[in-house]
């Protein structure tokens, strides 16, 4: 089973060296501009895991990667494999056929992969193999049906595509919440993004302890109004994302009982089921709901270790294009 984490969680050129340094075969990105910020910084094998549309500023930049390294991108319809093979073929530059799942955002039928990929390889492309995103496994005891769907999907397309002749060297799945449960006789390849850090969702799926989390947001109490505890931590901080079995806008690690009520721009406002306020003053820790989402919002990432803070730049932040 190959490692290729997706990047777009935490932005990070120094954590992608340590997740290559520790075996990863590469990253995951979900962008043009991140994929050019990660090879600027020496990562040389980046999959685009996006079903991109392109145009000819985005096929020079394709072009410009794949002189650096080696390069795949994301599609998922004939039009798209067909474009994209006028467009970069001549540079090297891979594709991999997404395929629904089950999460229905983006993907083709996974009988379709075939005809994708067929067009592809008719328009010069190398075709890697398949891949998929489980998301529907973002949901209370929805874990192990998505990823059985996972397998289910992958197995069909990895079918479809050697049935018009095509190798299937890549077959990539997996999220963090479903991981565990990953079908290693299909998936040969697992894109987890999250697991890196951890977040509220992760805390509350059970995915992962609190104790395993590794990044938080320090916040200061700036208030007790109305009884409950005030943080200068608002969704400009945490970010607003909030999924539907969220109990709160966030976590407070030092709390586990407390729940973040009420997110505004700049205030966090918490809830801690009556235990003691933090004094006016205190520092807490704050977990938010989406760590990628967070992270996004942040210029640096501050690394504590042996109690000596240092600062680790988002170089990928805001390159969404």
């Amino acid at each position: 089973m190959a490692l290729r984490p997706h990047a777009k969680t935490h932005k990070s050129p120094e954590i992608a060296r340590l997740q290559l340094s520790h075996g990863a075969a590469g990253l995951t990105v979900a962008t043009i501009g991140e994929a050019e910020v990660f090879a600027q910084h020496g990562c040389t094998d980046l999959f685009v895991a996006y079903p991109l549309h392109l145009d000819e500023r985005a096929a020079d930049r394709l072009a410009a990667l794949a002189r650096r390294g080696r390069i795949a991108i994301g599609v998922d319809s004939v039009e798209a494999a067909a474009r994209a093979g006028r467009l970069v073929a001549p540079y090297g530059v891979e594709v991999v056929v997404e395929v629904d799942c089950g999460q229905h955002r983006t993907g083709c039928p996974p009988e379709r992969a075939g005809a994708v990929a067929l067009a592809g390889g008719r328009a010069g492309l190398t075709v890697r193999g398949v891949f998929t995103f489980p998301g529907h496994s973002y949901a209370p005891d929805a874990v192990a049906s998505a990823a059985a769907d996972e397998a289910r999907a992958l197995a069909t397309a990895r079918a479809a595509v050697e049935a018009e002749g095509l190798e299937v060297s890549v077959v990539s799945g997996g999220s963090t919440p479903s991981l565990g449960a990953l079908d290693t006789g299909v998936v040969t390849e697992a894109r987890p993004g999250v697991y890196v850090f951890g977040d509220a969702q992760q805390w509350e799926l059970g995915t992962m302890a609190p104790e395993s989390i590794a990044l938080t947001c320090r916040a200061t109490v700036v208030s007790h109004s109305g009884g409950r505890a005030v943080l200068d931590s608002g969704g400009k901080a945490l970010a607003a994302d909030r999924a539907p079995f969220s109990t709160g806008a966030g976590r407070l690690l030092q709390h586990p009982d407390a729940r973040i009520v009420h997110l505004s721009e700049h205030h966090a406002v918490v809830d801690l089921a009556g235990a003691p306020l933090p004094a006016v003053g205190d520092q807490v820790d704050v977990v938010p709901n989406h760590c990628c989402a967070a992270v996004n919002l942040a210029d640096d990432l501050w690394v504590e270790e042996a109690g000596v803070l240092r600062s680790w730049p988002v170089a990928a932040r805001g390159r969404n294009g």
